[in-house]
């Protein structure tokens, strides 16, 4: 690798990290048929399961959000990882519901750091004009674990048993662990192995600079002024949106292929991954496009947003029409769809977090953010497990995921609009500082 190129690896450990955590998530969804059956657990239950991850990792994304501005992303994702491949190792030992309910809450802890530590990792590491493509593709390593999780976690539950693939899994955890410590610092200036040239183009273009001429006067306030802000709040709202139909998809696209299409484990093992290698090509292509847009109008607010609006609406349609496809090919065709266009949500929302979020508090708020979008993660498993088990099954299951995307569009489009950003940050907001420099 070029010595002044050196966030390529940077994204590349990044992009590992999120496959893994992504493969880690996705294996419990792969292997339900089979622990159902050894553990005695129902679709209730199983939805329970899905949704205790979530109680954790909640509360954590918010935790390692400050924790990475206090103590920089480097220790915080390092302990981080070790601590979910300890309880992503110990779903092996567990013989009935109550175990697997509490490792999944600790497991969902060690993950809480995750999504606001690589965004605060790509805010010290990238400059302005590369950070859609940044945050598009290292996100994209998300799906793409959760595509291989199908093959890899499925075919060594089939041979080995579903307990050895999830000790396999813990061990992948630990080598990225050790490439991590050993490549990554928190900074560029940090690192001997960054050149001057790229220090110098990754400073004079950071995002989110939080002090110019017109925001001065603001870099007193408190944390709570910027996350409890509409734009700040805009942007939760439509990444809960997104997270409702990713973790419906997440926790019971397995199941759905199993119970509802009657395919079996080696079939949806293969077949399950259409809609994830999707959900990567979503991620990258989004992030190519909202830096195209900007690129062309200067103006990055309605870049992200464009691709925000884009992707939740043509997801919702797909989603809707899926509700009501009964052949296998059909349904996988559209929910392959879907995610190409909703997995175009979460990176423009990360990076529009950069614009209207000060660079010293992207972490925190950043957190903030997304320990309110994966709410989602506690609702939308629970909900399509009981709406399966006591409500109108699947199908109702994928008309609720698709009336929330029309949700998120609307509350982005009321909350998060220039003028609000301004009075965010006084009589400018960063988008329009960099079209004055420029």
């Amino acid at each position: 690798m070029r010595k002044s190129n050196y966030r390529v690896i940077i994204a590349l450990l990044l992009f590992f990290a999120g496959m893994l955590n992504y493969l880690d998530r996705a294996a419990l969804s792969v292997m339900a048929p089979l622990i159902k059956g050894d553990l005695h657990i129902d679709d209730a239950q199983m939805g329970i399961l899905f949704s205790a991850f979530f109680i954790g990792y909640c509360l954590f994304c918010f935790i390692g959000g400050w924790s990475a501005d206090r103590f920089g992303p480097r220790k915080v994702f390092g302990l981080a990882a070790a601590f979910w491949s300890v309880f992503c190792g110990a779903t092996a030992l567990v013989t009935g519901f109550g175990h697997l309910l509490v490792v999944r809450v600790m497991f969902g802890i060690g993950e809480g750091p995750m999504g606001t530590t690589t965004n605060k990792s790509i805010s010290n590491w990238f400059p302005r004009k590369e950070v859609g493509r940044a945050v598009g593709f290292t996100n994209a390593g998300q799906p793409l674990g959760a595509a291989i999780a199908a093959p890899i976690v499925g075919l060594v539950g089939l041979h080995f048993g579903w307990r050895i693939a999830f000790v396999v899994i813990a061990a992948l955890g630990f080598v990225w662990l050790a490439a991590w410590m050993i490549l990554f610092r928190d900074k560029p200036e940090q690192h001997p192995r960054v050149s001057e040239a790229e220090r110098t183009l990754i400073a004079s273009d950071r995002p989110a600079t939080p002090v110019t001429s017109g925001m001065k006067e603001k870099d007193v306030h408190t944390l709570w002024y910027y996350v409890f802000s509409k734009p700040v709040l805009g942007v939760a709202a439509a990444f809960f949106c997104f997270n409702y139909i990713q973790y419906f998809f997440l926790s019971w696209l397995p199941s759905y292929l199993t119970d509802f299409q009657h395919l079996d484990i080696r079939s949806m093992s293969i077949i399950g991954i259409l809609p994830w290698l999707g959900a990567t090509a979503g991620f990258i292509g989004g992030g190519i496009v909202a830096d195209m847009l900007y690129r062309r109008t200067g103006n990055f607010l309605f870049s992200r947003k464009a691709v925000i609006f884009t992707g939740l609406i043509i997801a919702a349609g797909c989603v809707l029409m899926t509700a009501y496809t009964r052949n296998t090919a059909g349904a996988v065709a559209l929910i392959t769809v879907a995610s190409i266009f909703a997995y175009m949500t979460p990176q423009a929302c990360w990076s529009l977090l950069q614009d209207i979020v000060p660079a010293h508090r992207i972490g925190t708020a950043g957190g903030f953010v997304h320990l309110l979008a994966n709410l989602a993660g506690i609702l939308s498993p629970s909900i399509t497990g009981f709406l399966i088990q006591y409500g109108g099954g699947y199908q109702s299951a994928f008309i609720l995921s698709s009336g929330l995307a029309i949700v998120g569009v609307v509350a982005m489009a009321i909350l998060v609009r220039q003028n609000k950003v301004n009075e965010l940050f006084g009589k400018k907001s960063p988008s329009e500082d960099v079209i004055t420099q420029h």
